[in-house]
């Protein structure tokens, strides 16, 4: 019953991955909040691994639904078709270069130092009254950018530099890329699909580099820990696989204020509620 119990849990945290990895409210903050309400009843260590690890879930999601527009190597495509699509891949490793080398010299110190309700709830609410204050004003000026294609390198390393605010939990990676890539003048389909672009290799990253740190630390998993990860991998690509297609739908019609309000609302919620348990 115990195990059944651990397996559901881990089907919880599949879906709120699957969600929020994509829509712009922090997943991360989403995780921490979530770890404070349902506790996995796994090692330190191994939930520390965890909460990163299963992302990749979500970014096989990315993969499947843009396979064709990120293959190179596609018989369908035109040689030109194929040096945009090389070109496009060249942008987003210069784009992910900032976020690599700030997160490798301050992922311990983040983990130790940012990672609680207090940091979250003020990057939820801070975040949401920029989403605000942004969409308010982007309604009157036309994007320069419509084309993920048409991003060049330039803009490509500043969306990336905007990717390194999201090294703060409840800041949300996909917000703050493509809150950047609208203030760099990219129109709001461009720049999310750019944003799940760029995930691909900062995630995997972050993903490989928490796992090697897991298995070389000699800390024993055992078979439910095992099968949490599994499950909530495979919920979180299912999951991230439709939030994804709607968010795409959703975009290229509707601004996001519906996501500002959201983060402020649940940022107060936060504070009040943590507030409230303290004393």
């Amino acid at each position: 019953m115990d195990v059944i119990l651990e397996l559901l849990k881990a089907v919880l945290f599949g879906i709120v991955e699957g969600i929020t990895e994509w829509l712009p409210i922090s997943s991360t903050g989403h995780m921490i909040l979530l770890d404070q309400l349902v506790k996995l009843q796994v090692s330190p260590e191994f939930y520390e691994m965890f909460q990163v690890v299963i992302q990749l879930g979500a970014i096989l999601a990315v993969v499947l639904l843009f396979f064709h527009k990120l293959n190179p190597f596609s018989p369908k495509k035109s040689p030109k078709a194929r040096n945009q699509t090389w070109q496009l891949w060249f942008k987003v490793v210069v784009a992910v270069i900032p976020s690599a080398v700030l997160g490798l010299l301050l992922d311990d110190w983040m983990e130790a130092h940012l990672y609680n309700y207090v940091v979250v709830a003020i990057a939820l609410i801070v975040y949401g009254v920029a989403f605000l204050y942004l969409e308010q004003g982007n309604g009157r000026i036309a994007p320069r950018i419509k084309s993920v294609h048409a991003i060049d390198y330039k803009t490509a390393l500043l969306i990336g530099a905007f990717q390194c605010l999201s090294l703060i939990p409840g800041t949300s990676r996909s917000g703050s890329t493509i809150l950047g890539a609208i203030l760099l003048g990219v129109g709001r389909s461009a720049g999310a699909e750019f944003s799940f672009f760029l995930a691909i290799p900062t995630m995997v990253g972050a993903s490989g580099l928490k796992l090697v740190k897991f298995l070389v630390s000699g800390v024993s998993v055992t078979g439910v820990e095992i099968g949490v990860l599994l499950i909530g991998c495979l919920v979180s690509f299912l999951v991230s696989f439709l939030v994804i297609k709607a968010l795409m739908d959703y975009v290229r019609s509707h601004s996001f204020r519906v996501f500002g309000i959201y983060r402020i609302a649940l940022g107060i919620v936060v504070l009040i509620y943590f507030l409230f348990t303290l004393i």
